[in-house]
């Protein structure tokens, strides 16, 4: 089993994408279908789509992070969202980080951040196609190094904080 996570971009168009990628018949796939069989309320996965009725392979779970805040964030993570994560899934497949054997054996559940304040489309689905795409190439890589994580243990940030000297 594969676990990556990217985040791109900057501001309320921002991908966060975390990846599971896994066999069908081990624990992702496992989760995959318990997830997809549990929906709770604002947050109820579905197979991502490259256009209706044509899911993209390996069939990949897109899970929101956060229940839909209004009809314009819903339609952000049902429209350019889950068109940025097929896109990305079917780009490591053409890209050879996900194999042609594995598109029918692996699933991959993609837990997915759309922002309730975004605001473009087109930047919704560039950022979590890149998204998509680079989390499952860091999954395979296993990326992070060890060595990175412990250098940047002393000074953690993300976009909704840093860490300062006085509370390091």
């Amino acid at each position: 089993m594969q676990i990556g996570e990217s985040f791109i971009s900057e501001g309320v168009n921002a991908a966060h994408i975390n990846t599971v990628f896994g066999h069908r018949d081990g624990p992702a796939g496992t989760a995959w279908a318990t997830a997809l069989a549990s929906p709770s309320e604002g947050h109820v996965p579905f197979v991502a789509v490259l256009r209706p009725s044509l899911p993209v392979k390996p069939l990949t779970l897109f899970v929101t992070k956060a229940a839909p805040a209004g009809d314009e964030h819903g339609n952000h993570i049902w429209g350019p969202a889950q068109a940025g994560v097929a896109a990305g899934v079917a780009d490591a497949l053409a890209d050879g980080i996900i194999s042609a054997e594995q598109a029918d054996t692996h699933v991959v559940i993609a837990a997915v951040w759309v922002n309730p304040g975004a605001d473009d489309a087109d930047a919704v689905y560039r950022n979590n196609r890149e998204a998509t795409r680079t989390a499952l190439g860091n999954g395979a890589a296993n990326l992070p190094a060890t060595s990175e994580v412990i250098a940047a243990r002393e000074h953690p940030w993300n976009p909704f904080y840093t860490s300062t000297k006085e509370n390091a």
